[in-house]
């Protein structure tokens, strides 16, 4: 009973190996251009972060404001799709048309208050590039 148990351990432990090394056995190339973009997203990341308050809340509003600001954009497309495929009414239509202004005008108001423009909502992603 004792062999048995034993064999099935050694088999686990042969096909934990096995997988182990197909893992390793990848595509080298790959590995390298991984490397390669791991050292770019270093070149763009700061080595310290300036603990400013100042500094610390404009950045934060412009990363808040830069994803409120790619949602509203999907919400308007996905909105002009509804309307183009025919599948919302006069008042929907007339309804998200008014909620898009006056989250455009919150938008305005917030960008004041901070200092921001539009070009500095548009967060940099790295080797990604910028969001749009």
């Amino acid at each position: 009973m004792a062999t048995l148990a034993t064999e099935s351990i050694n088999t686990e432990i042969d096909r934990a190996d096995q997988a182990a090394s197909d893992r390793v056995q990848g595509d080298i190339d790959a590995l390298d251009l991984f490397a390669a973009e791991i050292k770019k997203v270093e070149q763009t990341i700061p080595r310290r972060l300036n603990a400013d308050p100042e500094h610390l809340e404009n950045g934060l509003a412009r990363l808040v404001l830069g994803l409120i600001d790619l949602l509203r954009r999907l919400l308007e497309k996905q909105a002009i799709r509804r309307m183009e495929g025919g599948s919302l009414n006069d008042e929907e239509i007339e309804r998200l048309g008014l909620a898009f202004m006056r989250m455009e005008a919150k938008m305005e108001e917030f960008k004041t208050i901070f200092g921001l423009d539009d070009e500095d909502l548009n967060i940099n992603l790295g080797p990604l590039g910028n969001l749009w």
